[in-house]
């Protein structure tokens, strides 16, 4: 099958699963749809089917880069500061505790378990640990938003303390996971030979800000006051691929230069609602082209060592998610707030972890493969109950106070009513007269 074809069949499946199938499953059975998209591009892979060649996937390379960009974005466009700014600090304690708990522990078990099994030191097998680390700290925000929506009546809902905790754990769990993964990638960055000397990797990670300082200060220059979806879906695009290009050239992130290009228009502009349409409306067909993609090239290893690896990623990252969050919870005495079970919102892994672990594995670094398999394990054992994740950690909080304010209501509308009633029994001249009533008193006299 030629590359053209493939992309228009890759292209008419991922807008079919955004435009239907994606609303029906979320609206009616809380599930997030995406992850068996990977299993299908297994299927058009040469591992089963052989319809999807391993030289097509390297002929849809810009299109991965793109996808990688466009979920580093994403997250960014998210972090307002006039937003932030609004939101206890206890909140972004918890978040941030939680989210360097979930890196150390899982770096930590990683590192033991690639040097027990691959017989390697604790110097070769710690860039991949790392690696580990900061993809297990990304959690998908897809599950609050099927469970809870993004409608006006649902924010009034997200106001909850336990709900803000979970979104701001989202935040930061991105902000943390796409930052330690931007400085792992710039520490295992080789010379590049035009220049003169090889930069630190402080130097590169300036670069890499960089980038996306200067992508998101030019789409503000050119395109800040634009309103059309057209024309803004076109344009971000061009600069998304212009900013994550110019990242995976140097071999750097491109997913962080992206997230600190989101940043800065988010910051910057005097309407980002136009934005964050346009990147909301394009981000789930891209995850689920580069699920296909990635499927298709994924060949998971059968040794027992990966599954070693596998298990111990799993079960340490749930140990930092659950008990993590609940032990931090516990000392700062926010559990009457936000209860000891908030961190179970935060087990889902989508896009943004997809995207670094696919990053990783297509630069050829060590433990690609393995990383590969962590990441699309998880994701596929999590991403489609992540809504219903959020509703068992939300709903012993927030079903008790829905009740108690519909109670509130109906004793206020019931005193009121009793007041009302006093008063006009008491002043004959405040009771209500009815116009009908009066026109037809007045008829009959005369």
């Amino acid at each position: 099958m030629s590359a053209p074809l493939l992309l228009i069949l890759i292209a008419a499946l991922a807008f079919l699963a955004t435009h239907v199938l994606y609303e029906w499953l979320a609206k009616r059975l809380l599930i997030v749809s995406g992850a068996e998209y990977l299993v299908l591009g297994v299927l058009l892979g040469p591992q089963v089917t052989g319809l999807f060649p391993p030289s097509a996937v390297a002929a849809f390379e810009p299109i991965l880069v793109l996808g990688i960009g466009w979920m580093g974005i994403s997250a960014g466009t998210s972090l307002r500061l006039p937003r932030l700014v609004r939101i206890p600090s206890v909140t972004y304690r918890l978040s941030l505790v939680e989210s360097l708990t979930t890196f150390a522990l899982v770096a930590a078990g990683a590192t033991s378990a690639l040097a027990y099994g691959f017989q390697a030191s604790y110097a070769a097998v710690m860039l991949p640990a790392l690696t580990l680390g900061a993809i297990a700290v990304a959690s998908t925000p897809a599950g609050l938003d099927v469970a809870f929506g993004l409608s006006a009546r649902a924010g009034a809902r997200r106001a909850a303390p336990v709900l803000r905790q979970i979104e701001v754990a989202h935040g930061m769990d991105a902000f943390v996971s796409i930052f330690a993964f931007g400085i792992l990638i710039a520490a295992a960055h080789t010379q590049v030979p035009l220049m003169m000397r090889a930069l630190t990797t402080t130097e590169w990670v300036v670069v890499t800000l960089g980038i996306g300082v200067v992508g998101g200060a030019l789409f503000h220059l050119f395109l800040g006051s634009e309103r059309s979806p057209d024309r803004l879906f076109i344009s971000l695009g061009g600069a998304v691929i212009l900013t994550s290009g110019a990242a995976s050239y140097l071999q750097l992130s491109p997913t962080l230069a992206a997230f600190v290009m989101g940043i800065v228009l988010a910051n910057s502009l005097r309407q980002p609602a136009p934005v964050d349409d346009v990147l909301r409306s394009g981000e789930r067909p891209l995850y689920y082209v580069l699920l296909m993609l990635a499927g298709a090239a994924w060949a998971p290893g059968s040794n027992v060592v990966w599954w070693l690896v596998i298990m111990h990623y799993v079960v340490l990252r749930t140990i930092a998610k659950l008990w993590g969050t609940g032990i931090v919870t516990w000392i700062n005495r926010a559990q009457a707030e936000v209860g000891l079970d908030w961190g179970r919102a935060l087990m889902g892994q989508g896009r943004l972890t997809f995207a670094l672990a696919l990053d990783y594995s297509r630069r050829g670094l060590p433990y690609g493969d393995l990383i590969f398999t962590c990441a699309a394990v998880s994701v596929l054992f999590t991403e489609f109950f992540a809504a219903r994740f959020v509703r068992s950690a939300v709903d012993p909080l927030l079903v008790p106070l829905e009740q108690l304010s519909m109670t509130l209501s109906a004793t206020t509308e019931a005193v009121m009513e009793s007041v009302t009633e006093t008063m006009a029994q008491r002043f004959p001249a405040l009771r209500k007269v009815d116009p009908d009533a009066k026109e037809h008193e007045h008829k009959g006299k005369r």
